[in-house]
């Protein structure tokens, strides 16, 4: 059997298998048992975040076969004359489903002349006709457009719930993984159902056993060693200017990159000042962390001599803001060392 990557494998295929899209899937099932079903739609949302296969859901639960399901690549298929053979065939009946559905895929790429030779099809189409435009930038979409269609904004995962993801398809898969691996893929995900199992898939491949670790996982995303991070940590704990330069440069001689290095020490700041203010995460967060983890977050937090605060949290917050215009990527990083430490 030819190999199929993860988010492919685990794609869902009913309304119950999508997570997280309450918001879009409960009216889209309303509708069709209503059987009020509109004909136009607009999913909107960033990359991986399930846009078309809910789109594919919702054609299925309609009945609609594959000989009546039309998928448009619009970023490839963006002329008027492309757009007016679609909008020619809409007229053409169902070969075998009460509806011809199409899903226009990254609809934002449609030239100004396509969306105008659309717009009287999309208004006024044959009762047998649904579109469902999908795309990762809403504000190109018109808004004639989107006046003449029902929009669905689609959210984010939230890092746990990417983690939850990334552990459970682990599972099915055949393995354990660590909590602080699934954080780091949840991480590295951004947002994207999709980018998260990619990543998954990076770590699986290169296991050397069936319990994926920390470690294992770091190298295999080529994501910064937690050693790293570590030491930067300790080093503003301690106050020790010298050891958290010298951690920087190590992390550069490393290859790291650093808007990913500066995140997860970031992550590990918020960390150690929710366990000291709010002692009602602590359980939570070990249990996100795990046991290993959570100690050295816990030791840190209750040092009473540590140079960790607020103040160095809004530090690195602004470095990272700076990050992306420094023709020096570390350079944020070393300054915001330099201000937390020094007193010049």
């Amino acid at each position: 059997m030819a190999h199929q990557s993860l988010y492919r494998k685990y794609r869902p295929h009913t309304f119950k298998d999508v997570v997280g899209q309450d918001q879009v899937i409960a009216p889209l099932q309303a509708q069709i048992e209503g059987k009020s079903v509109g004909h136009a739609y607009v999913f909107a949302g960033s990359r991986g975040l399930g846009k078309t296969s809910i789109a594919r859901i919702f054609a299925r639960e309609l009945g609609t076969k594959d000989s009546d399901l039309y998928e448009i690549d619009a970023a490839s298929n963006n002329s008027v004359d492309d757009i007016r053979a679609l909008t020619e065939n809409v007229y053409t009946l169902p070969f075998a489903s009460p509806y011809k559905v199409y899903i226009l895929d990254e609809a934002h790429m449609l030239s100004k002349g396509a969306w105008n030779a659309f717009l009287k099809t999309l208004e006024e189409p044959p009762a047998h006709a649904l579109f469902i435009l999908a795309t990762t930038e809403l504000e190109k979409v018109p808004e004639t457009v989107q006046s003449r269609c029902q929009v669905f904004q689609l959210r984010k995962p939230s890092r746990a719930g990417l983690a939850a993801l990334v552990t459970d398809i682990a599972k099915r898969e055949g393995y354990t993984i660590e909590p602080a691996a699934a954080d780091l893929l949840s991480l590295m995900g951004d947002g994207s159902y999709r980018d998260a199992l990619s990543m998954l898939e990076k770590t699986l491949a290169s296991a050397t056993g069936k319990k994926l670790a920390l470690e294992e996982t770091e190298h295999a995303t080529g994501a910064p060693k937690h050693t790293l991070i570590h030491a930067l940590i300790n080093a503003l704990s301690q106050g020790d200017t010298e050891a958290a330069l010298t951690t920087i440069s190590s992390a550069v001689t490393a290859e790291v990159s650093m808007q990913l290095y500066l995140t997860l020490v970031l992550e590990r700041i918020r960390l150690i000042l929710l366990v000291r203010h709010a002692t009602d995460m602590r359980t939570s967060i070990k249990e996100e962390q795990g046991s290993e983890e959570y100690a050295d977050i816990e030791k840190i937090a209750s040092a009473k001599d540590s140079h960790l605060t607020h103040q160095t949290l809004r530090i690195f917050i602004d470095a990272a803001a700076r990050m992306r215009f420094s023709p020096i990527p570390q350079l944020p990083l070393e300054l915001a060392v330099l201000e937390a430490l020094t007193k010049d």
